[in-house]
């Protein structure tokens, strides 16, 4: 019997609060880690290349990790019951597909540790979305309002102050530094609006296994007309991705990387919002920043001042975000909440009960005991891919410090474990 199916119904809330916070948490690692890969652009890969290796393997994770943990069978019955969903999720995977080609000149023009405060920014858009669309803090009371309107203030100033740092202290050209910073502030547009179809298929009962295979449609279809139209067209990135195959497995692995950060992204944004969930996975700033600074030396050459507006900014961001997440909806919060989902049960035709279950975990779907032999085909072609790429993996030439490497590696693997064991034991990827 799992937690929840002994809990009473507000002891089951607070339990997927909390549930929810891990989660991000345990995106923000992930999310963080996930783009070190995209660093390869400075040898010469250009970002439309280095985004379109990104996007497959992201597309290669998002089959494989739902047909491992839930299966094919479980994921199209799920997708088939609510068809109107679909077109969502393709729309924001177009929308993720752009926004991380943004994140790619960002990386290139002003460095990974200033580029992702900036595109952090993507919280306040989050919680504007949140608030208009889904009721998120409607009758939230003053003290919750205030913690969430003020940690988005202290985002905003954050981001001023890194944007200002950029601009004045980085090593590249000024306008190569405003493309920058124009980059990272699109993505983060980008990204604040892709959750809208996220929140829109969780209060619908879909699993975020379901969603995000759907979801990869759009970013595969809309990355690769990216690429050709303006990364030179096919010939051109067939020549780039041939020239560069020895770092080609480093950029796939980012993607599948960044899949994993998403996947408990999407659950914290199913358990505990868009208001919410956004703000703390943007803890993966910390991550980034880790990443940048200890492995990749990109803090080496910068003055003892600039450093300490960089950090400043940084932790600045990180506390904004953790005092939006610690505004626990209240009772009247959670009633808006439940009639956002009793609206789009009568406009689809979906069972309230069933939707409320699956908001809380209660609902695990129907497990069958023999998986069909094409979940085995599509685990195995994923293996094989990874093998393919890597028979012609070489070490970048880039300066990294690898017993950093190790450090942060480890702490990837003990973040995944650890958070993807409780959604099992809880909720069993429900």
């Amino acid at each position: 019997m799992s937690h929840f199916d002994a809990a009473k119904p507000k002891s089951a809330a607070a339990f997927t609060h909390k549930l929810g916070v891990v989660c991000a948490l345990a995106a923000g690692v992930w999310l963080g880690g996930a783009e070190a890969p995209t660093k390869l652009v400075n040898i010469g890969i250009s970002p439309f290349a280095i985004s379109l290796a990104m996007v497959l393997g992201v597309f290669v994770a998002r089959w494989t990790l739902p047909t491992l943990l839930k299966g094919t069978d479980f994921v199209f019955h799920d997708l088939f019951t609510r068809p109107h969903l679909i077109i969502w999720a393709v729309l924001a995977g177009a929308l993720w597909a752009v926004a991380n080609t943004l994140t790619v000149f960002a990386i290139r023009d002003v460095g990974l540790s200033i580029a992702f405060p900036l595109w952090n920014a993507n919280s306040l858009v989050g919680i504007f979305w949140g608030w208009l669309l889904f009721q998120e803090m409607r009758g939230a009371g003053f003290r919750t309002v205030t913690r969430v309107l003020g940690g988005a203030f202290i985002i905003v100033i954050a981001a001023t102050l890194l944007g200002y740092v950029t601009v004045q202290h980085n090593h590249s050209p000024h306008a190569q530094a405003l493309h920058g910073v124009a980059a990272a502030l699109g993505a983060s547009l980008l990204w604040g609006t892709m959750y809208v179809p996220y929140r829109k298929a969780y209060i619908s009962g879909m699993n975020p296994l379901s969603f995000v295979t759907v979801f990869t449609l759009g970013e595969v279809g809309t990355m690769a007309l990216l690429a050709v139209a303006f990364g030179g067209g096919a010939a051109q990135l067939h020549r780039e991705l041939s020239a560069a195959r020895h770092a080609i497995f480093w950029i796939f692995l980012g993607g599948f990387c960044w899949v994993i950060g998403d996947l408990f992204q999407q659950y914290a944004t199913k358990y505990i919002g868009i208001g919410r969930g956004i703000p703390l996975s943007n803890t993966n700033q910390l991550w980034g920043l880790a990443w940048g600074a200890l492995v990749f030396g990109e803090l080496d050459h910068v003055s003892t001042p600039d450093r300490w507006l960089v950090l400043l900014g940084s932790v600045m961001m990180i506390l904004g975000a953790m005092f939006i997440s610690t505004a626990v909806a209240p009772a009247r919060e959670q009633d808006s909440g439940r009639d956002a989902i009793s609206r789009e049960c009568e406009k689809y035709g979906l069972s309230f009960e069933q939707c409320i279950a699956t908001q809380l975990g209660h609902a695990h779907g129907q497990q069958k005991g023999r998986r069909p032999w094409w979940d085995l085909l599509i685990v195995a072609a994923a293996i094989a891919v990874f093998l393919w790429l890597g028979l012609k993996v070489q070490i970048p030439s880039l300066d990294m410090n690898f017993f950093w490497m190790g450090v942060l590696g480890a702490i990837l693997l003990f973040a995944a474990l650890s958070c993807g064991w409780l959604l099992w034991k809880h909720t069993r990827f429900s």
